[in-house]
């Protein structure tokens, strides 16, 4: 795959980017529009139950936005159609060396099934192939079953694991990530465009 735009670093750094144009979905940089989406996905008992929680006031949501929009470090994507509806969001955060860390990922109801294997796809691609990481670490609650399973399956595995915490800490490394760009190939375009 040909990287368009690739940004030369001396260590890896999260940027904030315009567009990552996938095969069949594009992560878009948050805007402060979308407040009224991300605070509906994030109020959903059932999808940002596993979240932090927020308060169900817009304009907060928005500031958010605005405060986030100023930062460095960090990506928050609206994950999109390539009609540029909205199907949910993802962030990208805390590098630690060459580990950074994902989140707030989190797909509406009716959102295509392969939505989810694709956003994660484009993360790892965007993480190590252009901002050149070669670890990742995050968080899941123990109750979210299926998502621990998903990135189980993508070749994370547990780092802690008492039983009186309530999120479990995983890490997948170069070689795991690598595996599962390759396992899941099909799901990007034969050039994944940075804008």
């Amino acid at each position: 795959m040909a990287v368009a735009n690739e940004l030369p670093t001396d260590r890896p750094v999260i940027r904030q980017v315009e567009r990552v144009l996938g095969k069949n979905i594009v992560l878009r940089n948050v805007r402060i529009k979308d407040a009224e989406f991300i605070l509906s996905l994030r109020l959903d008992p059932q999808k940002g139950g596993y979240l932090s929680p927020v308060e169900a006031d817009v304009e907060k949501q928005r500031e958010w936005i605005r405060t986030y929009l100023r930062s460095k470090g960090q990506a928050y994507f609206l994950i999109c159609d390539l009609a540029m509806r909205p199907l949910g969001t993802v962030r990208i955060y805390d590098a630690i060396g060459e580990s950074f860390s994902w989140g707030s990922w989190i797909l509406k109801k009716g959102a295509p099934r392969a939505a989810a294997v694709e956003s994660a796809v484009l993360v790892y691609w965007l993480a190590t192939k252009y901002w050149k990481f070669r670890a990742a670490h995050f968080q899941v609650r123990r109750d979210n079953t299926s998502v621990l399973a998903f990135h189980e399956k993508f070749g994370a595995e547990r780092v802690t694991q008492t039983t009186e915490e309530v999120e479990i800490h995983l890490r997948i490394g170069h070689a795991q990530i690598e595996r599962s760009l390759k396992r899941y190939a099909r799901h990007l375009p034969a050039e994944v465009i940075v804008q």
